[in-house]
């Protein structure tokens, strides 16, 4: 069965993954807000 709104990995990756937040001083921010609080940032 094919679910719709399927997002390739690779899609999703480089435009909400590790390397696509560190691009910007936002993602900065939120990458370094969920550090604060605790989470293991995954890279891929």
């Amino acid at each position: 069965m094919h679910y719709p709104r399927r997002v390739s990995r690779i899609k999703k990756i480089r435009k909400q993954g590790f390397r696509a937040r560190m691009k910007t001083s936002a993602g900065k921010k939120i990458i370094n807000r969920q550090r604060r609080r605790g989470r293991s940032i995954n890279v891929r």
